[in-house]
């Protein structure tokens, strides 16, 4: 099986400076909430995508499939999967949302099946495990391996806030993550509503980028994660998913799913011509 190279760390940052845009668009395509112009099955799960792909692509740099979505579905899901990964432009970094995080063998053929067969650029891994769990998908050259670090959702104080009251664990992961990758490949999901957090994180992975979740239905500002985490060269893509995908539930979907990109895409523009980034 060949494994070809994704998207340099100088190729993403040129494409979020081309587009003026740090935008990743995530495809929770849940068939529940399909519009009801469209079958709800793989059929119309595929259609979904490929209009909201379409209606999205001039706003964003980045698609993040979560593949729990396909995965509900059993193998049409990943049929489904393999067809939207194929239809996202070339010049778009894909980023599997997979979470994934086992012993090393298995986790290389994690890697195996999302870098090679699936063809991502980018994978979500949890590292709980440690090093020997991770270090598989830093075997693959020009590929990203996204670490789960600093969460947005109620549960995350159960774990990643313990520790020393100055050394919380996710600062430890952090820490000890520094060592496994340097920033062309290793980035770190930090979420959105944890302001309080994100300058300490930044303070920590000072180049890294941050995949950060929770813009939109989560109530993440988007002008202020850039204030406490942007650097010169930007290091941050901004994830949403709900807010854009389902910015309609009725026939014109795809072109509120647009509108909805596009607004945030020219917010983007503005903090980047502000900052004299463009």
């Amino acid at each position: 099986m060949l494994y070809f190279c994704g998207m340099s760390r100088q190729e993403l940052i040129e494409n979020i400076k081309n587009r003026a845009s740090f935008l990743c668009v995530g495809l929770d395509t849940d068939l529940r909430k399909l519009p009801a112009s469209l079958p709800r099955n793989a059929e119309g799960m595929l259609e979904f995508n490929r209009a909201i792909i379409e209606a999205t692509s001039e706003y964003c740099v980045a698609y993040k499939p979560n593949t729990a979505f396909y995965e509900a579905l059993g193998s049409e899901g990943w049929k489904v999967l393999e067809e939207s990964i194929r239809l996202i432009p070339k010049d778009k970094l894909v980023i599997a949302d997979a979470k994934r995080g086992d012993i090393g063998n298995t986790s290389g053929l994690y890697a195996r099946a999302f870098f090679g067969h699936l063809q991502c650029d980018a994978i979500t891994v949890a590292p709980y495990m440690g090093y020997d769990s991770i270090s598989p998908f830093l075997d693959f050259p020009g590929k990203w391996t996204i670490l789960l670090a600093l969460t947005s959702n109620d549960g995350s104080r159960d774990f990643q806030m313990l520790g020393c009251p100055d050394i919380p664990l996710y600062k430890t992961l952090i820490k000890k993550a520094m060592q496994w990758g340097d920033a062309d490949r290793l980035m770190f999901v930090v979420g959105a509503t944890r302001e309080e957090e994100l300058k300490a994180v930044r303070s920590l992975a000072p180049q890294h980028f941050f995949l950060v979740p929770g813009i939109g239905a989560q109530g993440g500002n988007l002008r202020r994660v850039c204030e406490l985490s942007m650097t010169d060269d930007i290091a941050l893509l901004v994830n949403a998913s709900r807010s854009i995908i389902y910015a309609s539930a009725g026939s014109d979907y795809a072109a509120a799913a647009g509108h909805a990109a596009k607004k945030l895409q020219e917010e983007m523009a503005s903090i980047l011509e502000m900052r004299g980034i463009l």
